[in-house]
């Protein structure tokens, strides 16, 4: 059976827009993702793999992370980041496979935001546990696995915030939401919409990026010894999470979203 090359692939796979997708694509797809992905799919295209297997695989590799993430120093900290490259692998590959088979499905589009929530809530519940220290062999301070549970949950609630807006819609009748619709009403708060997108502090909470994140403090830390940074790191991300659940409610209702 013919095994379709990258280039005869790329049209199909990557139609015009799919790498320019301002809420669709992460900047990790198009930096380099979108290549190693069309690269798998040629061994997957002529399989009896389906695009929803590969959705649930993606979930189970973003869940994963949070088990990674509780072995101690370095090491847990690069599998947590494996996990997390491998969960948007297969996160790129499975809408790939569904448009070369033309295998669509709601239920897909459903897997593949549950999997999104999944994926960042276990991130930061592996940070907080592992901040925690579970086998430091002392106590066990549990105020750190509150606050990457605290972190989690704002992250998941950010998301849900966000979809539900087309529920809401959809509930009242009204058409899906247009990109213009978005923008608040005041001026004062598309200043500070604009302001909070430039700083991007909000991709923090991302489970890509605060895998990297993590990677990070865990390299800082193990020179000095201990988790300082790696708890200052979740205190801040806690911190980042309740602020961007308040602010992102706020600019959802200031919009014209709902309307």
């Amino acid at each position: 059976m013919h095994k379709p090359s990258v280039a005869e692939l790329r049209p199909v796979v990557h139609p015009e827009g799919v790498k320019d997708r301002r809420s669709g694509e992460h900047w990790m797809g198009r930096l380099y993702m979108r290549e190693i992905s069309l690269r798998v799919d040629r061994h997957l295209v002529n399989t009896r793999v389906t695009p929803n297997q590969l959705t649930y695989l993606m979930t189970v590799a973003g869940v994963l992370a949070a088990p990674a993430l509780l072995v101690p120093g370095i090491p847990g900290a690069v599998l947590g980041v494996v996990m997390v490259q491998l969960y948007l692998l297969l996160d790129c590959v499975d809408g790939e496979i569904a448009r070369w088979k033309k295998q669509y499905s709601n239920s897909g589009v459903y897997l593949d935001r549950v999997g999104a929530y999944l994926c960042d809530a276990a991130v930061l519940l592996g940070l907080g546990l592992r901040a925690a220290d579970l086998w430091g062999g002392g106590r066990i301070d549990w105020l750190w696995a509150f606050l990457g549970t605290l972190a989690a949950l704002g992250a998941v609630l950010i998301k849900a915030e966000t979809d539900l807006v087309g529920v809401a819609r959809h509930q009242a009748g009204l058409p899906p939401v247009k990109e213009a619709a978005s923008e608040p009403r005041s001026s004062g708060m598309a200043l500070a919409r604009k302001a909070a997108a430039a700083l991007k502090f909000h991709r923090l909470i991302l489970g890509i990026e605060a895998s990297l994140l993590i990677l990070l403090l865990a390299i800082v830390d193990a020179s000095r010894g201990d988790l300082f940074f790696t708890r200052l790191g979740t205190a801040v991300l806690a911190g980042i999470a309740v602020l961007q659940t308040l602010l992102h409610l706020v600019s959802v209702l200031a919009s014209s979203r709902l309307r």
